[in-house]
């Protein structure tokens, strides 16, 4: 199964990458009302306003929550959508306090939340995104016949669990550079806060200093 890292290293362009996490953990939380909404619309209404391409991926969890917003995001010219897992937990053990998908169950597990996702969006990739970044050998042998692409990174945003935007704009300016694939989340609510306050200075900032924002897909293109 192959993974990409970054782009190429001698153009100036820069794919942002945002994960919609949805785990049973988390779902529980928004059945019980202790979390209004995993879908942070704050931040794809500035990706829109700013005119800012993006890469979404998405857990089959997610999906099933919010089935229309992945209609609409499909529909939006500046998006592309790519899989994130069914439940969003690791394919590597000790991924954080993420669980592990047995082995055997690794390839069901991915395309389960492919077909989710092609029923949703009729142009959807075949990019995907390991939660947490955890592979191994291991996961990488058994999920070949999926037919993905794993995108990594080499800019984590630090969203998550983040006490304010500041240092998540930091980060990624600190870090990036031609090529880089950034990762941020788009799921807000308790876990990722303050995302969509920190996107307009990071997205500010890298145009000034001439980089193009582009989808993973653009990014690895030939043209």
């Amino acid at each position: 199964m192959p993974v990409l890292d970054h782009g190429p290293r001698n153009k100036k362009q820069i794919a942002l990458t945002f994960d919609a996490d949805l785990t049973a953990l988390m779902r529980k939380r928004l059945v019980s009302g202790k979390v209004k909404s995993y879908y942070n619309k704050a931040l794809v209404d500035e990706l829109g306003a700013m005119h800012v391409p993006a890469t979404m991926f998405l857990t089959g969890m997610w999906m099933e929550q919010y089935p229309q917003v992945v209609r609409e995001l499909a529909n939006d010219p500046l998006f592309e959508l790519g899989t994130h897992t069914y439940d969003h937990r690791g394919f590597a053990k000790h991924c954080y306090t993420l669980g592990t998908v047995p082995p055997g169950e690794m390839l069901a597990d991915v395309r389960r939340a492919v077909v989710q996702l092609d029923q949703l969006d009729p142009h959807a990739t075949r990019w995907f995104r390991f939660p947490g970044g955890c592979y191994d050998a291991t996961a990488l042998h058994k999920l070949a016949p999926a037919g993905v692409t794993a995108v990594g990174l080499d800019v984590p945003g630090a969203d998550g669990f983040a006490k304010s935007a500041q240092p998540i704009v930091k980060q990624v300016l600190d870090h990036v550079q031609n090529g880089s694939i950034v990762v941020l989340h788009m799921h807000g609510g308790d876990n990722a806060p303050y995302t969509a306050q920190a996107v307009g200075p990071i997205v500010r900032e890298l145009r000034a200093r001439g980089y193009e924002l582009v989808t993973v897909t653009r990014l690895v293109s030939r043209r």
